[in-house]
């Protein structure tokens, strides 16, 4: 809705602040109406919270069809649009988000549209946001890549905010920060990183590998394993009971003269052949 009307003028459209990630835009559909021929749109743009070093956001003007009609960049400061027949009319606002904004850098936009019957107003707001990109790497080298992103990471720019290698995950690497384009660059001399996969997640669809997985996840009675640490470390066992709670399984020693059971963590197993 209008945030100000006087009179029959009317600045309709839709409200909230939006994220937009560097380099990326966001786009507003709003409708101007009046009993009037004709009405006058004044802009205010402004940046922060730093005004004086907030880097310089593009924001476009558009009617329905997409062709242009005003820009931050123009010599006009402001803007007539017809209203033909006194039809009310259809027009779009766009924001890009500069690729050198740091996280919280907004925008606001204001309009204000004037004829001879009132005024009205309308805000437009976008905050930048950090983006998550996924990272291709060689098979088995995740953190090797990794590890040589983050030496990396600590110099220049302070753009990479983390990343992130989860177990089981083979080839890949999650990778946040706010400018893309530094992103790709500082992966271009890592041998074992390949490219960017096209486009961005988000911490919703990678939330599940935020989750602690339970050690003896896939692990059943049965299951013949070798212990890879502690003092049986490299003995075959049969797996004879399992701990969710604790997750620990109790083993049995496949080779020891007298079988004892043995009880160790999860992590302290590999599976070597499943139960059949």
């Amino acid at each position: 809705m209008s945030d100000i009307v006087t009179g029959s003028t009317r600045l309709t459209g839709e409200a909230g602040a939006k994220v937009v990630r560097a380099g990326t835009s966001a786009t507003w559909k709003f409708n101007l109406a009046s009993d009037t021929s004709s009405a006058v749109m004044k802009f205010d743009v402004s940046t922060g919270p730093d005004m004086d070093n907030a880097p310089e956001w593009d924001v476009m003007i558009n009617d329905a069809a997409g062709k242009e009609l005003w820009s931050n960049f123009s010599t006009k400061s402001e803007l007539e649009v017809d209203l033909p027949n006194n039809k009310p009319r259809d027009l779009k606002i766009t924001v890009i988000c500069p690729k050198g904004a740091r996280y919280g850098d907004k925008v606001r936009v204001r309009i204000l549209a004037t004829t001879k019957s009132g005024s009205s107003s309308l805000e437009f707001n976008a905050v930048a946001k950090q983006s998550i990109m996924v990272l291709k790497t060689q098979m088995d080298q995740e953190k090797s890549v990794a590890d040589s992103l983050m030496s990396k990471a600590q110099l220049g720019e302070k753009d990479i905010y983390a990343i992130f290698s989860p177990p089981g995950l083979r080839g890949y690497v999650f990778v946040e920060g706010m400018n893309t384009d530094r992103l790709r660059e500082k992966t271009r001399d890592i041998k074992k990183a390949r490219s960017f996969v096209e486009g961005e997640t988000n911490i919703e669809e990678i939330s599940h590998y935020l989750v602690p997985v339970s050690a003896v996840v896939g692990i059943v009675e049965g299951d013949l394993v070798e212990l890879i640490n502690g003092p049986f470390k490299g003995e075959i066992a049969r797996v004879q009971q399992i701990d969710q709670s604790k997750e620990e399984i109790t083993v049995e020693l496949i080779e020891a003269m007298v079988p004892i059971p043995v009880t160790v963590k999860g992590d302290s197993v590999r599976v070597i052949e499943k139960e059949k």
